[in-house]
């Protein structure tokens, strides 16, 4: 075990640390390895370290493997300086070319061919495992108090709805139903005693009928449209665009049925879209593409003004977001100034 450079004692007590320990002499090449670092770097014997140069050898490259210049690493700079050095910000390679994180302590050693270094690494491959998975752990429990915090406003717009379907109801088709009964029990105690005015009144009574099953279909359309429950996601899209005030080129590839919370959330998020598109961005042509496989894709584009940001408040692009969060999905918008706008949707469908 002696190398001509360490008095054996030092090196006994080195061989029996379990932490990776290394001697490097004045030129920078490995004059002792113990058990511990010849296991942590791959080799089998500490023959096969020994005399070569520290740096070339095993810490020749940064974390993404670009060359790491000799003249930058701080690790041997202690032989110069004479004082401590660490860091956790290097890698090593091991003898199979594979690079790990590590942190190191280094200090100076006075050796018989000159001030060398001994250094103590540790693998950081587990720490930064566990920080990793801590942090996807993070960003999933915000996803999920984001995506609950949304369902409960999708509730709460949803519960609006109602209440405002129930009064237009009411106000509306409810009224013209109530006065249709009364058009057609006038109608009835008229018929033989003035069929002229009975007939008046069953005219009226008919227009009165129109009016309420158009007031239905509008509401209805609101609520949830006839389209999407018998069609699905494709035949809902086309109708909205052959609705639009603006040419809208659908391109939408969605062979089966999805989950109906996905259809009716994807739905209004492309209605809201093509609405906004229309009555801020001044379009002439508006794109919607759909596409699913593990996620369901959707892109609203127009060609409009733009200058549209993600941070721009209203209870439209409010509910947008909310809806695709709602899915455990994203929204994002894309609308630079003058450069039209695009709203994409990616939301999963399992």
């Amino acid at each position: 075990m002696h190398t001509g450079l360490l008095h054996p004692a030092p090196l006994l007590i080195l061989e029996a640390v379990p932490q990776p320990v290394w001697v490097v002499d004045a030129d920078g090449n490995i004059v002792f390895p113990n058990r511990a670092a010849v296991e942590a770097l791959g080799y089998s014997d500490r023959s096969e370290l020994e005399g070569l140069p520290s740096h070339a050898t095993v810490h020749h490259s940064h974390g993404d493997g670009t060359p790491f210049p000799a003249a930058d690493c701080q690790m041997l700079q202690p032989a110069r300086t004479g004082e401590q050095a660490r860091g956790e910000d290097y890698w090593f390679a091991r003898k199979d070319g594979s690079l790990f994180p590590i942190a190191w302590w280094s200090a100076p050693i006075d050796l018989s061919g000159g001030r060398g270094v001994v250094t103590a690494f540790t693998d950081l491959t587990e720490r930064r495992h566990a920080e990793q998975l801590q942090r996807e752990l993070d960003a999933a429990r915000v996803r999920a108090d984001d995506a609950r915090d949304a369902q409960r406003r999708v509730m709460e717009a949803t519960a609006e709805v109602r209440r405002r379907t129930a009064r237009d109801l009411h106000d509306g088709a409810q009224q013209r139903l109530v006065s249709l009964a009364i058009l057609l029990q006038l109608a009835a105690e008229q018929v033989s005693s003035a069929p002229d005015g009975a007939a008046l009144l069953l005219k009226q009574a008919a227009g009165e009928a129109k009016a309420a099953i158009d007031e239905l279909r509008e509401l209805a359309a609101g609520v949830y449209p006839a389209a999407l429950s018998s069609g699905g996601l494709p035949a809902a899209i086309d109708s909205l665009a052959m609705r639009s005030a603006v040419p809208v080129v659908t391109d939408v590839v969605i062979p089966n049925r999805l989950d109906p919370a996905v259809e009716a959330h994807a739905y209004f998020i492309v209605s809201e879209a093509l609405a906004n598109a229309v009555k801020h961005a001044s379009p002439s042509r508006i794109n919607v593409v759909a596409r699913v496989g593990e996620f369901l894709e959707l892109s609203v584009a127009d060609d409009g003004l733009g200058g549209v940001g993600e941070s721009v408040t209203g209870t439209g692009l409010s509910g947008m977001f909310d809806r695709a969060a709602a899915l455990g999905g994203q929204l994002m918008i894309t609308s630079p100034a003058g450069g039209g706008t695009t709203v994409r949707v990616v939301v999963p469908v399992g």
